[in-house]
Parts: structure tokens; sequence; C-alpha cells
């Protein structure tokens, strides 16, 4: 891997656009991105909508180092420099900035809510703020502050929502990767959820990538987006305007 410097600001990696080109990725035999290419622009809010089964999370699982794709690239622009994310560990992707709320939330139901969002601090950049952070995220999180002792497992879906978004901005990203926010969950903490990543987007100057078959709610938070089908991008919506007039997002998630 050839090396590269990059910049850093308050302890953050000037990370800022993400583009995937051509990537093909699967299980086993089982292919389920057939060359897959999107854009994620510094600053910006973009949705990847689809039904379950289509690959969204396998799309970010590939971004973040989880699943390695069989072709393609995936670079980041990193102060100038455009590393290929392909074959990179997850924790050195972590390292270039770049966080993800996993579908499910993933926590760890024995450790309390302050030793989860501790573990969000893995990156050696972040590690110096972890105070800082705690800080940040029981300010924009006050019912984590109150519950910081308590065990993760123990916690309402909502709550643990809340823990797994706060434990990525532990890190100090500045690309925010979230998979599916409304599993699980009821609408209007669904709703809520949504317009808070949106306050810490904006609050932050985030870029966000949200994967979310919930039209109604992805739309909220979209400066564009994109539609996946079978694992192939079938529409591309310049604008949130754009998706929302879409005849085939008006079929299949609008019920129109």
């Amino acid at each position: 891997m050839r090396s590269f410097t990059i910049r850093k600001w308050k302890g953050r990696i000037l990370a800022s656009s993400l583009t995937i080109t051509d990537v093909e990725a699967g299980y086993g035999s089982v292919r389920v991105l057939h060359g897959v290419s999107i854009t994620v622009e510094d600053g910006e809010s973009v949705v990847l909508l689809g039904s379950n089964g289509n690959g969204k999370s396998t799309l970010i699982k590939c971004i973040t180092g989880i699943v390695r794709p069989s072709a393609g690239a995936i670079t980041l622009d990193v102060d100038g420099v455009t590393p290929d994310l392909v074959g990179m560990a997850p924790q050195d992707i972590v390292g270039l900035g770049i966080a993800m709320v996993p579908e499910g939330r993933r926590l760890f139901p024995a450790l309390s809510v302050e030793e989860n969002l501790v573990l969000g601090a893995f990156r050696k950049e972040a590690r110096p703020m972890i105070a800082e952070n705690l800080d940040f995220v029981f300010e924009t999180f006050p019912r984590l502050k109150e519950r910081r002792g308590q065990l993760a497992g123990s916690m309402s879906g909502g709550e643990q929502q809340m823990v797994a978004v706060a434990r990525a901005l532990m890190s100090n990203p500045k690309i925010l990767l979230v998979d599916e926010p409304s599993v699980g969950l009821a609408p209007i903490l669904v709703s809520q959820m949504i317009a808070k990543i949106k306050e810490l987007k904006d609050q932050r100057a985030m870029t966000v990538l949200m994967a979310e078959q919930n039209f109604n709610q992805a739309i909220k938070i979209a400066d564009r987006g994109y539609v996946i089908v079978h694992g192939e991008i079938a529409y591309e919506g310049a604008t949130a305007e754009d998706l929302s007039n879409n005849d085939m997002i008006k079929e299949y998630y609008l019920g129109a």
C-alpha cells in the first residue's frame, strides 16, 4: 500500500469525498453487488434506497472493509490524495475518518453506555479527545448522560440507537455511514433520530451516506440519492425533489 501524508484539524483527518466505481462483491459464490458506482461529495447527505436483500448493507460493509470487493475501486479524497480502500483493514479505514452506525446497532450489551462509547474512540487521533467527545455526545444525547453507567443491553431500542450514533461520533469522523437506522424502531423514534443525524451533520460539517428502505424518513436528510435494485444502481436522483418525483420510487416506496 502506498504511503501518503494527510492533514489534520483539531484531531480530525480531513477526508472529504468518497467515490465507488464498478464495485462487485458478495458472499462465497453468491454475488450481491454488480458493478455499483456512486459518489458522495464533501458535506453532502446521500441516501441509498432499496428494500431488504438488494445490497445496501453489503455496499456499506465494502466501504468499511468488512467485505472485500472482488472487483472495482473505493477511493477516498483525503487532503487531495485518493487512497483506494479496497484491501485496507477496517481499523485503518476508521483511521481515515470514516465511522459506521451499523444495522441493528451492534452494541456490547454487557458493557455500560460509557464503556461502549469509549470503545468508539479506537483510532489514535481520537484517544486524546475522549473526555471532550464524551462531553459532546452527552450534551447531544442527555439521556445517555443520565444512564452512562447502565448496561447497554438493558436499554430500549431507541436508547441503543442513540448509543450507536454517539459511539460513531467518538472517533471524530468526517464521513458517517448509517445503515438502516429505522430497523426495529417506532416511526416517531426514527424521525427523531434522522433529525438528530441531520443536526449533527450540519453542526460537525460531516458527510453522510445513509442506507435506508424507508423513503419517507430518508428523504428528510437527503441532498440526493440512489436506488439499488438486485445489486445494481437502478436510479440516481440529482436532488431530493428528483427522488420524490421518480415514478419507480412512487410505485415501490410511496404506493402511488
